[in-house]
């Protein structure tokens, strides 16, 4: 009898290897948000400087960003190079943190820095990654994406391992597993036979991207799931931690939860990944957005109530909060003119996390201001828009370039 021969498994090795590089790297971003409340006692810290612990990261990261698409880093330097020392200075950087920083003054330049770095890890990892896939490849973004989801919550479940009463650890552990991130990269991944140079950021594109109506809806889209995300990803943490002594539930636990919560995108992201070239971009973000919207309208309401019921709902919403993140990305380079998507793609990443930084800093004003029963409250307004866009995309012309022609 004759046997036909699977296909070799290869590149999914290296995607997985990879994605395995990325959730270890990624647990540097959150690694100071994730001990807040000791740095706070520490330190004094007050709202404003709390929020810029992660805000400065979101800002680093654009930044970083922005700058790599317009020099090309990541088709002038060798990318797994690119990548591994990426990871390694943002491990460095978190390290210093824990050993040296005895106030915000030298912790946030450092975080400044950890964003910057991260630019080079995250998106260098989805250059690695198409060019090991082609077909597939909206479930391999997916994984990458639940990769990054569940590195981000990493800080939460090494805070509750083994940092609760000395946040230096929890820093320590980060760095130390973001540097093996890049180790593993270094010896392990190369680039596959997918390989083409990436397309340029020019300036002279920008007026001709801004002219296309389809990729303006998907930024939209992008854009009003941005404004939720990284503002739930910040602040659920400590929505939890009170919420749980209210309730007279172990700090411990909140921690946990936290961890569960931002990680359950992990496995959103995988599932909308598979979905999303069967069912449409648009139905996904669509329903992923919805879903996420309605989980930031009621949560507060279940603040101090059934530790049972409040996580059940962070959960649903940290599944679905960032389970259509990839789509639009993958929506932009579907929709953009030919030569333009590298444009199209850094300014709607720069742009994105610029604008978190209004949802993370507008958070904790809202809490002393109504409390943490309505504080979530406003990030659905992003979703609300977002929907909007992707439907009005869904109903034009333009839908037949997105995933096969199923919109």
């Amino acid at each position: 009898m004759t046997t036909i021969p699977a296909q070799p498994a290869r590149p999914w090795l290296v995607i997985l290897w990879l994605a395995l590089a990325v959730l270890l790297a990624k647990g540097t971003w959150f690694s100071a948000s994730a001990v807040v409340p000791a740095l706070t006692a520490e330190w004094g810290l007050d709202d404003t400087v709390r929020a810029w612990l992660t805000m400065s990261v979101q800002l680093g990261f654009a930044v970083g960003a922005f700058g790599s698409a317009a020099l090309g880093l990541a088709d002038r330097w060798p990318t797994h190079w690119f990548f591994a020392g990426a990871a390694t200075l943002a491990a460095l950087c978190t390290a210093l943190i824990a050993l040296f920083a005895e106030g915000p003054g030298v912790a946030l330049p450092l975080r400044f820095l950890t964003g910057m770095a991260l630019a080079g890890v995250y998106p260098v990892g989805m250059k690695i990654m198409a060019t090991w896939t082609q077909r597939g490849r909206g479930l391999a973004i997916g994984v990458l994406v639940g990769a990054l989801t569940i590195g981000s919550a990493s800080p939460h479940l090494l805070n509750v391992l083994g940092g609760i009463g000395d946040w230096r650890r929890t820093l320590l552990l980060a760095a130390g597993l973001a540097a093996l991130g890049g180790v593993m990269v270094a010896a392990a991944v190369r680039e596959g036979p997918l390989r083409a140079a990436a397309p340029r950021f020019s300036w002279g594109q920008v007026v001709d991207v801004a002219r296309e109506r389809p990729v303006l809806l998907a930024n939209l889209g992008y854009l009003g799931h941005m404004w939720e995300l990284y503002a739930a990803w910040a602040w659920l943490p400590l929505f939890l931690l009170a919420s749980f002594e209210a309730s007279g539930v172990a700090a411990h636990w909140a921690g946990v939860a936290a961890f569960a919560a931002i990680a359950m995108g992990g496995l959103g992201s995988v599932v909308a990944g598979a979905l999303a070239d069967r069912l449409g971009r648009t139905t996904i973000t669509i329903a992923a957005m919805a879903i996420s919207g309605g989980c930031a309208l009621v949560i507060g309401l279940a603040f101090g109530g059934n530790p049972w019921l409040v996580t059940g709902l962070a959960l649903l919403w940290g599944l679905t909060v960032v389970a259509d993140s990839a789509q639009f990305s993958a929506a932009v380079s579907e929709l953009s003119p030919p030569g333009r998507t590298g444009t199209a793609l850094t300014l709607q990443t720069s742009l994105g996390f610029l604008l978190t930084l209004i949802t993370i800093w507008l958070v904790p004003p809202l809490v002393a201001w109504v409390g943490w029963r309505w504080a979530f409250a406003g990030l659905a307004l992003g979703p609300a828009i977002g929907i909007w866009a992707m439907a009005t995309l869904r109903r034009s012309p333009a839908a037949a370039r997105l995933a096969g022609g199923r919109g």
